[in-house]
């Protein structure tokens, strides 16, 4: 009797819709180019370590998740990576996973690891049949309906609304004829016949694809990886909407889009691609497993982190000023505690030895929606991973402001239509013959860098509602503790927001605050700033054992990061009383400024001084107007004494922290589960975009359009490319971004934080898998003890007795 293989069996409802949902969710969304903030690109993958990871995504996309082997090699002979670091980080290793001596790694890291490489999608076999290239078939179409589907305002003819991604597309493509001509035979009748609704079509695919059980979220994950900027796209709007309690479903239909695709294109080349279509199905089936080079790529990146924490380590130990003298302060300013500012605060703090500085999370602890002056659209200004608690606006209504805003929406409003007029298929040509020249002044003005762009100054922000003196009271209280700001307060308190200042940059919002959702920290510090003056929430505030002097002012300010000005709201709160004080901190920041540029032209391609940096800002042809955060290795949460005086090159975020003053660790446990997370997106942001810079990375500038208004593409379509562009982690001849996982460094008891992250099972997994190092101070401000995974630590100097590190 001929025996025959049995048929796969075919997966049920549930199954398939289990593996869609995890698969979807090992897709980091992508935040639109409006409000853009750095994400972690493994943000599916944090329960997992970093081998592991590398041998998932070398499945679904085929990249490397470690820099290639001669860049460690080259660091060993350049003595940036030492012998002890190999030794630390081999034994620090799972003896099951490391090699058996150090002569095997050192020799490991001669020899560079196999190319990564994926799992072929039907399109990319159905290619190699048939000469045509469907996978770029297959991108440019779906980017092409994308566009559209996901506009937000760039598009003349936007797309219909209230219709979901699935049924949209289908209407689409049951008249797109590009893929019959290109070879695809009755393509436009096979999405016609496929089924109406988004689920039917998606278990439809997947059983004309022959997957397995064990193979779908495997697959699913191929080919959401695949669709790059558009897959994190949809996520985006999972997360947004999961926020609030709901769910959103384009990111599984437009996984349903791409199986459809693959299953058109494997009934068409069935006899050529059958058989290695079942081997791929079977592959996916495999468990995912590090390979033995996985483990030693993860032991050099490993290596190279603990040189970097090595440095770091013996910068802190250094011998330090001792803690500060309980005078008056004759200035306190509070920065964000991005890495830009650390260099900053040095530049100030060493112009007046009463110059106090501080380090807190830039949307300042308040998490608003707000409506910018002559706009409806609504601003989350907080990190990402919170829902505002207060909704805010610009002026108040007055019939002055009111027709002000009328006068700007109107003025908005011609100018939108005039550009659509210029855009217009009709009138464009017609414009430019006869408009055009009007246009020759603007374009020099641009060209030469002429033009200059205002620092936010909107009339100062208010709470569309009232609020009740106690949640006052309570929102400063909150605060000034979380600040570690409850005593010793100077004439002159300012709290400084930032923002970028550049011109033709798409990518100008990550330039902006990451903990105000992409945007400049101005408006929030305002609020704050007004908070804290107010005369009933300083009475309340002594009920509470805070004592803000009667002659203590807040003023907000707004620190331009790519030409270090410091702008200072003084009018939102006038006092004469306070004009020598005002005068002499604008001195302060004027001075401490032209430092900083100094510091930064150093860095910049192309800038010699300090002179160069404000140009360089206006130029409309400039890839690098600043690094923003390139460079970021560390975070520091401890009081500034403990960092002041060293120069950390804008490497750390700097959070100012007193455990002492913090009873029941409430603001620990703040720090590590919100402003430590968003830290670990910008780190690992930049990690992926220099690692793995095809898949994670917003490739070359100079070739970048805007499309839909969301997000950038290469050239003339193709797939919406996320992350950061090359120029942010490259200056042309080197990367200016060291790619390491964050080291994050707290002055608390460890008994303290191990006991937060028993409770943030999500925030103990970075740290168990290293996504993120972890370290305590002690006593004297070293750090000694090292976060070992699993709720224990070890000593920070670790003994290598295991090991011979000779050559």
């Amino acid at each position: 009797m001929l025996m025959t293989a049995p048929k796969p069996q075919v997966p049920g409802r549930e199954a398939i819709v289990a593996a869609a949902h995890d698969a979807t969710r090992a897709i980091p969304p992508l935040w639109p180019l409006a409000s853009s903030v750095a994400v972690n690109p493994f943000l599916g993958q944090t329960g997992e370590p970093l081998a592991v990871t590398a041998a998932r995504l070398r499945r679904a996309a085929g990249i490397p998740l470690t820099m290639p082997r001669r860049w460690y090699l080259e660091r060993h002979h350049g003595g940036e990576l030492i012998d002890k670091d190999l030794a630390e980080a081999l034994e620090a290793a799972p003896a099951s996973q490391r090699p058996q001596t150090f002569a095997a790694l050192k020799q490991a890291m001669r020899v560079e690891a196999p190319p990564a490489r994926a799992l072929p999608t039907v399109a990319e076999l159905a290619g190699e049949a048939s000469g045509i290239d469907w996978q770029a078939v297959v991108d440019e179409r779906i980017s092409h309906w994308a566009a559209g589907y996901f506009d937000q305002g760039q598009a003349l003819w936007a797309a219909a609304e209230g219709r979901g991604a699935y049924s949209s597309w289908r209407t689409v493509a049951m008249h797109d004829l590009t893929p019959e001509i290109l070879g695809l035979a009755n393509f436009a009748k096979t999405v016609a016949d496929t089924p109406e609704t988004a689920e039917a079509a998606f278990i439809d695919a997947v059983q004309l694809l022959g997957l397995s059980e064990a193979a779908l979220e495997s697959c699913f994950h191929r080919l959401l990886t695949g669709l790059g900027g558009w897959g994190q796209l949809a996520r985006y709007r999972l997360w947004q909407a999961e926020l609030t309690g709901g769910t959103d479903g384009t990111v599984t239909e437009l996984l349903t889009i791409r199986l459809v695709w693959d299953a058109a294109l494997l009934r068409r080349y069935q006899q050529d691609i059958g058989s290695r279509w079942r081997e791929t199905v079977i592959a996916h089936a495999e468990p995912i497993a590090a390979s033995a080079e996985d483990h030693i790529d993860a032991i050099l990146q490993e290596a190279t982190e603990r040189a970097a924490q090595r440095r770091l380590r013996a910068l802190l130990a250094e011998a330090r000023p001792a803690a500060p003298a309980s005078s008056r302060p004759a200035m306190q300013i509070a920065f964000c505690i991005d890495v830009r500012s650390e260099v900053f605060r040095r530049a100030l703090e060493t112009l007046d030895s009463g110059i106090s500085t501080l380090g807190f999370a830039g949307f300042f602890g308040m998490g608003i929606a707000h409506r910018r002056f002559g706009s409806d659209v609504v601003e989350a200004r907080l990190p990402v991973l919170l829902q505002p608690a207060l909704f805010t606006c610009s002026g108040e209504p007055t019939p002055q402001t009111g027709r002000a805003d009328r006068a700007a929406r109107i003025a908005s409003r011609a100018k939108r239509a005039w550009g659509r007029f210029r855009l217009a298929a009709i009138s464009s040509f017609a414009f430019v013959e006869a408009a055009g020249p009007v246009y020759v002044g603007k374009l020099l003005r641009d060209a030469l860098g002429l033009t200059r762009t205002a620092a936010p100054n909107d009339p100062a922000p208010r709470p569309t509602e009232e609020i009740g003196p106690e949640q006052r009271i309570a929102m400063a209280e909150n605060v000034l503790m979380a600040m570690s700001l409850t005593e010793g307060f100077a004439r002159l308190v300012l709290i400084a927001g930032h923002g970028a200042n550049v011109v033709n940059n798409p990518h100008a919002t990550t330039l902006h605050c990451g903990a105000c959702g992409g945007y400049s920290g101005e408006v929030n510090a305002r609020l704050l700033a007004s908070l804290l003056n107010e005369p009933d929430v300083r009475a309340g505030l002594i009920g509470r054992g805070i004592v803000v002097p009667e002659d203590t002012l807040f003023l907000a300010a707004h620190h331009d990061t790519t030409t270090d000005n410091v702008m200072i709201y003084s009018a939102d709160h006038p006092s004469a009383d306070h004009a020598i004080d005002l005068a002499r901190a604008r001195g302060w920041l004027q001075a401490a400024g032209g430092l900083v540029r100094a510091e930064r032209a150093r860095r910049l391609p192309r800038a010699e001084s300090q002179a160069d940096i404000a140009r360089r800002a206006r130029d409309w042809a400039e890839l690098r107007p600043e690094w923003a955060l390139a460079g970021c290795k560390a975070f520091v949460a401890a009081p500034r004494w403990r960092t002041s005086g060293r120069d950390l090159a804008g490497s750390a975020f700097l959070h100012d922290y007193d455990w002492r003053r913090d009873g029941g660790f409430g603001v620990l446990e703040l720090i590590l589960t919100a402003p430590v997370i968003v830290a670990s997106w910008i780190s690992l942001q930049y990690y992926g975009s220099t690692v793995a810079p095809g898949l994670f990375g917003a490739g070359n500038k100079l070739l970048h359009n805007v499309t839909g208004g969301v997000g950038v593409v290469e050239g003339n379509g193709g797939i919406l490319r996320a992350g950061l562009p090359w120029q942010s982690v490259y200056d042309g001849e080197q990367l200016v971004h060291e790619p390491l996982r964050l080291s994050v460094v707290i002055e608390a008891p460890r008994e303290a934080i191990a006991d937060i992250l028993e409770r943030h099972s999500e925030v103990r997994a970075l740290f168990d898998n290293r996504w993120l190092h972890l370290f305590a101070l002690d006593e004297d401000g070293r750090m000694a003890w090292r976060y070992a995974g699993n709720l224990t630590w070890k000593e920070a100097e670790e003994k290598t007795s295991s090991f011979q590190t000779s050559p």
